[in-house]
């Protein structure tokens, strides 16, 4: 295994990397403070199936990287993506090379000159009248149960007639969201698949922390209760400041952190959880966002033992976890795949930075079937649900060159 710089290494190696991506053989994830490429596979981490399989992956994980360590593979991490649950398996391999740097700085230097976006079709799934019909269906629930949250999901399939230009899709995703997590994860084939066909590749840029470990240090910041962003200047700000005395988004938001926390608490020494959110944006939507802090109590508790303690969150899911699931199961016309899962690093060490799968498309050749989901809670009203997925789409239509597509609303 090979490795370059650190935090500090030169910008241009950053840009570098992105220029190297290749898909069908990298794993590529940019945060606001470091840039990583994976090239190859030197081990893989073996799937098992079954209702606890997320639960045991931290300790597969862990015995693949102490196997790389003793076959002199020199600075064994794993990288990929763990799925929103277990019936699909976890992709996370231990690279054969690794290439390290700091944030990416966009300048008239780094422009892959990326192919202008082929004429796609779409089809959303599920139909917009059918997901009002669903979000309807979740507040009917609530009101007859102990069902506090659910979050519900569409999709949007596209297809092309010509190849999808990955690198230049990942390109703009990095450009459009520098505060974010940009990813890119070579998927499993798809069953059933001719050899050199059914390659799948997960790309996004999630604006959402699931949780990173330096050390003892522990952070999750996770985000819940949504606004879109407006281009006049005024009304955006008067969005973001209805958002933070939004009741019904408050209490949304108040749901996933008492969550986080409560997750988090057996593994820390120290937990410090703010009081109140504060506001984090993108090029499309205002977020309440709470950064909550912590001191591990056991140095071996690992990131990606972390990550798994905490996914589902309240944010992807809804809460309580089993009865949100199971009404996902019934309302929701496709499976979540690698949506809503996790995605990035664990070293060794245990040292590792796990965004949330969101803002994302499951991609191929000719292929991309985007996601977008919405938090339903009490009060809820299905319109305003269907326009913040609505909202949520632009993150991957605008990296595409797309205004508007059907069922996603510029």
């Amino acid at each position: 295994m090979t490795t370059h710089g650190d935090d500090a290494a030169p910008r241009k190696l950053a840009a570098q990397l992105l220029r190297s991506y290749e898909a069908g053989s990298s794993f590529f994830f940019a945060s606001p403070r470091r840039t990583l490429l994976a090239q190859g596979t030197f081990a893989a981490v073996p799937h098992v199936g079954g209702p606890n399989a997320l639960e045991k992956l931290p300790e597969r994980v862990a015995k693949v990287l102490a196997d790389a360590r003793q076959a002199d593979h020199d600075i064994p991490i794993a990288v990929g993506a763990v799925p929103f649950d277990g019936r699909v398996p976890a992709q996370l391999v231990v690279p054969q090379t690794l290439q390290r740097a700091g944030p990416l700085v966009f300048d008239d230097t780094l422009s892959p000159a990326p192919t202008l976006p082929p004429r796609y079709t779409v089809q959303p799934v599920p139909e917009p009248s059918a997901y009002l019909d669903g979000v309807s269906r979740a507040l009917k629930l609530m009101e007859s149960g102990p069902l506090r949250k659910v979050v519900l999901s569409r999709s949007l399939h596209l297809s092309a007639a010509t190849p999808i230009d990955l690198r230049g899709l990942l390109f703009n995703l990095a450009r459009r969201n520098p505060s974010g997590f940009t990813f890119a994860v070579d998927l499993p084939q798809r069953p059933a698949s001719a050899p050199g066909e059914g390659r799948r590749t997960l790309i996004g840029a999630s604006p959402e922390l699931l949780v990173s470990r330096n050390g003892m240090q522990v952070l999750a910041n996770p985000l819940a209760g949504s606004a879109a962003r407006s281009p006049d200047p005024i009304e955006d700000q008067a969005r973001a400041a209805a958002l933070l005395e939004s009741p019904k988004d408050l209490h949304e938001h108040a749901v996933v952190i008492d969550a986080v926390a409560e997750a988090m608490r057996p593994f820390c020494k120290t937990l410090d959880v703010p009081a109140r959110p504060s506001l984090v944006s993108t090029q499309t939507l205002w977020h309440l966002s709470s950064r909550i802090t912590g001191e591990l109590a056991d140095p071996s508790i690992t990131s990606l033992t972390l990550a798994v303690a905490l996914h589902p969150t309240p944010a992807v899911c809804g809460d309580p976890t089993e009865l949100a699931h199971a009404a996902i199961g019934h309302i929701e016309p496709f499976e979540r795949g690698y949506y809503t899962g996790t995605v990035g690093w664990c070293d060794a060490n245990g040292d590792g930075q796990w965004a949330v799968t969101i803002r994302c498309a499951e991609a191929d050749e000719h292929t991309l079937r985007l996601y977008a989901g919405a938090g339903i809670v009490a009060g809820s009203k299905p319109e305003a649900e269907l326009a913040e997925t609505e909202a949520k789409f632009r993150t991957m239509l605008q990296a595409m060159g797309l205004g508007q597509a059907a069922g996603a609303k510029p």
